[in-house]
């Protein structure tokens, strides 16, 4: 019996799958098995797993579109090992990670835990400028990587673990997509159980390809959190508010600049902000400005996405599952 399940949904993504099978392929440590969930797929991985399964310990399954959060019940449900592993098939895993998760959970004996995600050097500059905006302390994505305690770092499901037993007791991810992991990850601890970050248990992460799908992602994202905020209401902050913030105080710069150019200071300013800072990172005149609309992309999206989530379910006093319908597993069939 393995010691790890890692557990993946796949949704046609067959190439990135790829990269990730083979960065699997070349684990330090092998005590784990792979459990690849197809999740209702037209492009399919299932040639990829006849052709890893020589070289990993993996187990495929098709089944019908329900989205993430199902597919990796169902994975964790086809599992063996005692604590679930689960990455996004559009990461690239370091060949040291399985053996420092492996050494630091020994050492720390946590229940749950979650890693940080970098660019790779080989990922395009469109990838590398939506990393930095979603890890940046200027749009607000600092906070995802950059704390130990489980109330301001919140696990996420492209880099993440936790115990058979925290399965069993908290039913798993739900149907909601996207925000299925902070839902888990506060219904963790709510259960009592013992959750670190893990900073050396990095992953590449690819993310979206270009700017456009970036743009729903980020959308949906500011969508789901006010559910989030309706589900946990402990656990509502007012750092959730500010890209929304941003998107009302940046329409309101604009239409001042009609009588004074500057109204348009603390965009200008904030701009200069995020292009010295991703030029420190990145060492790139060319991501640096990428990082820049990458950030007024996330900002001004999930801004978008919360006050339109806002108005549905608070003001108009809307059912989420009924408002949002696409957001849940049954209203995507």
């Amino acid at each position: 019996m393995p010691k790890y399940s890692i557990i993946v949904p796949v949704y046609n993504r067959p190439n990135e799958t790829e990269e990730l099978l083979e960065s699997l392929a070349v684990q330090q440590f092998i005590d784990f098995e792979l459990i690849l969930v197809e999740d209702g797929s037209s492009e399919t991985s299932k040639h990829l797993a006849e052709k890893y399964s020589q070289k990993i310990d993996l187990k495929y399954f098709f089944k019908e579109n329900t989205g993430p959060g199902d597919s990796r019940n169902f994975g964790m449900e086809k599992a063996s090992g005692n604590y679930f592993l689960f990455f996004d098939s559009d990461c690239v895993i370091p060949a040291d990670y399985m053996s420092k998760a492996d050494e630091l959970l020994s050492i720390t004996k946590l229940d749950a835990f979650g890693g940080p995600d970098n660019a790779h050097e080989s990922f395009s500059n469109t990838q590398k400028a939506i990393n930095y905006a979603m890890t940046s302390f200027f749009t607000t994505g600092g906070i995802r990587g950059g704390r130990k305690q489980l109330d301001k770092f919140q696990p996420r499901s492209f880099n993440m673990g936790f115990s058979r037993e925290v399965y069993e007791n908290t039913g798993g991810f739900s149907d909601i997509h996207p925000g299925e992991d902070p839902d888990l990850s506060y219904r963790i601890m709510k259960g009592g159980y013992k959750v670190g970050l893990i900073r050396e248990c990095f992953v590449y992460h690819k993310r979206r390809i270009d700017f456009g799908k970036y743009l729903k992602q980020v959308y949906k994202f500011g969508v789901v959190r006010v559910v989030l905020n309706k589900w946990h209401p402990d656990k509502t902050s007012p750092v959730f508010m500010l890209p929304t913030l941003f998107l009302l105080g940046s329409l309101f710069c604009l239409a001042s600049a009609t009588i004074s150019l500057w109204a348009l200071g603390p965009l200008a300013v904030f701009s200069v902000l995020i292009l010295l800072d991703s030029l420190l990172r990145s060492k790139s005149v060319v991501i640096s400005f990428k990082a820049l609309v990458a950030s007024f992309i996330q900002l001004y999206g999930y801004g978008y996405g919360y006050l339109k989530s806002y108005y549905l379910l608070n003001l108009l006093g809307k059912k989420e599952r009924v408002a949002l319908r696409s957001f849940f597993a049954e209203g995507r069939k």
